[in-house]
């Protein structure tokens, strides 16, 4: 890398729309849960009469299994927005103060996979109710 030309505030601006769209995806997920949900509740049986709370059918237990094999995915995702925002965050500090070769290993480091605390960190936020 020869050199950068970056704008701080651009980067800013940049991130701050991330920051507003991973909001807006985090509010998409929730009501996602919540929808699939239902989903499953009302997908009706294929048993009679019951007692206690209602048998899940087969199109209410293939929507848990869906549910179940994206949500690695979905932390994945979550994970990786905010491990690229942060890595931003860095690589503009230290492009701001100079260090070119620290804002590269900054930027290398943002683009690999989160590690399983990153994901394991988004999945106990969603479970507090915070979200990224």
């Amino acid at each position: 890398m020869t050199g950068w030309d970056i704008s701080p505030s651009g980067v800013e601006s940049i991130l701050s729309l991330v920051g507003l769209a991973a909001d807006d995806l985090s509010k998409d997920v929730k009501g996602y849960g919540t929808s699939v949900q239902d989903a499953a509740e009302s997908a009706g049986t294929i048993s009679g009469p019951y007692c206690g709370g209602p048998p899940v059918g087969p199109v209410g237990a293939a929507v848990a299994n869906f549910v179940s094999d994206t949500e690695s995915s979905i932390k994945f995702m979550a994970a990786r927005i905010k491990k690229t925002m942060d890595g931003t965050v860095k690589a503009t500090g230290a492009y701001i103060d100079g260090d070119l070769a620290m804002a590269a290993r900054a930027q290398r480091d943002a683009a690999k996979a989160p590690t399983p605390a990153e994901l394991q960190a988004v999945g106990e936020r969603a479970k507090h109710g915070g979200g990224e």
